[in-house]
């Protein structure tokens, strides 16, 4: 294995309580700026984003919050942000293996005791850092992949004992699961089509996602009430509630401004009926608005790129490509785009400002309002 190049976090987006995105304490950042979380005494290894603070991960496995909270804690191998909760996997406190869960209130955290703690059992550890470092599967999914965490009771939640999970994304309303094989299995509220299955339905158990099989995937992410799928070969599939492009799918909401993609396409209004009106996109050609979107739908980049990560916010979308560049797209209100300005998009648009300063990105991960991004230098030719 080649060694592991420098790198750096980037954020842009909502920053409104204090989140430490770039340098500045405005309420926007609508470019890409280095991260600078105080008190974190190494490289940021991961960031997990809530709406009103920030989580982040040390290499050497300290944890800083960010925003409305503030605190740090060490002997961490994992943070998982949420408004109802911020989840801790640290080092167990007696010998052998183990690790403990720790479930705090962001109002409260890490001041005292936590509101509730379990020894959990770590498996082998993977690679999944930014840079190709080793560490257990991330948080929700807890590293013996047989259970997971929820930001409401009951906090810890098993799964079916034939659900060998690979990795667990949650949504607003709904949870998307990859398991081992690659298969997609979806569970939770359905009534903006989040779930995949054809219908506006909430399911109770996880449904393994018909319109997927036969398509191993390598990733999935949940957003608000959207979700996505990367396969093995870099095809992006994404459906759920489309109200302000998150889906790359012509919406009304931006048709005046512009911004709506051409061709054609089918859906389902929130209520189950189709999709009605057509607009006319940049071509000049009509475009059905789509509303909701319950099928998965096959997205394509700009230029054929290949997709290897993904990641959502509240109603944005982010994607990495195999060559480094980021794309985003869906509501931008806050910058959360990284296009320099507030245009929300519904068609993938690619952010320039790793081009111009010459940065692969290798990852991406959304908060629900703003986005951070690990990036490295290009490797000179």
């Amino acid at each position: 294995m080649s060694e592991a190049r420098p790198g750096a976090w980037f954020g842009f987006g909502f920053c409104g309580f204090g989140q430490a995105l770039g340098s500045g304490c405005a309420r926007q950042v609508h470019s890409p700026e280095p991260v600078r979380a105080p008190q974190v005494d190494a490289d940021i290894w991961r960031v997990s984003a809530s709406w009103s603070y920030t989580a982040f991960l040390s290499r050497a496995g300290q944890v800083q919050l960010s925003g409305s909270t503030s605190g740090a804690a060490d002997g961490c191998r994992d943070a998982w942000a949420s408004e109802a909760l911020l989840v801790l996997l640290r080092d167990g406190r007696g010998p052998g293996p183990g690790a403990e869960l720790q479930a705090w209130a962001p109002s409260s955290a890490l001041r005292g005791e936590p509101l509730w703690a379990q020894t959990v059992v770590l498996e082998a550890e993977r690679e999944d850092g930014p840079g190709g470092e080793t560490h257990n599967q991330t948080l929700p999914l807890l590293p013996c992949a047989r259970a997971y965490v929820s930001p409401r009771p009951p906090l810890y939640r098993p799964l079916a004992l034939e659900l060998r999970a690979r990795r667990l994304e949650l949504g607003a309303e709904h949870s998307l699961l990859l398991d081992d094989v690659g298969r997609v299995y979806s569970w939770g509220g359905g009534r903006h089509g989040q779930l995949g299955h054809g219908t506006l339905e909430a399911e109770l158990e996880p449904r393994l996602l018909e319109a997927l099989q036969g398509l191993p995937m390598a990733e999935v992410a949940a957003g608000g009430w959207h979700s996505v799928c990367v396969s093995e070969t870099g095809d992006i599939y994404i459906w759920g509630w489309n109200e302000s492009g998150q889906l790359a799918l012509p919406t009304r909401s931006l048709a005046e401004d512009g911004k709506t993609v051409a061709g054609e396409a089918t859906g389902l209004n929130e209520d189950g009926s189709e999709v009605k009106g057509t607009a006319a996109a940049e071509t000049g050609a009509p475009a059905a608005f789509i509303a909701v979107q319950p099928f998965p739908a096959l997205l394509d980049l700009p230029l054929g790129s290949d997709a290897i990560k993904a990641s959502c916010g509240s109603r944005h979308t982010a994607v990495v490509t195999r060559t480094g560049e980021l794309y985003t797209w869906g509501w931008g209100k806050y910058g959360q785009l990284g296009h320099k300005d507030v245009s929300s998009w519904d068609r993938p648009c690619r952010v320039e400002y790793f081009v111009d300063k010459q940065l692969q990105v290798t990852a991406v991960s959304c908060g629900p309002w703003n986005t951070y991004v690990y990036a490295v230098e290009k490797e000179k030719s």
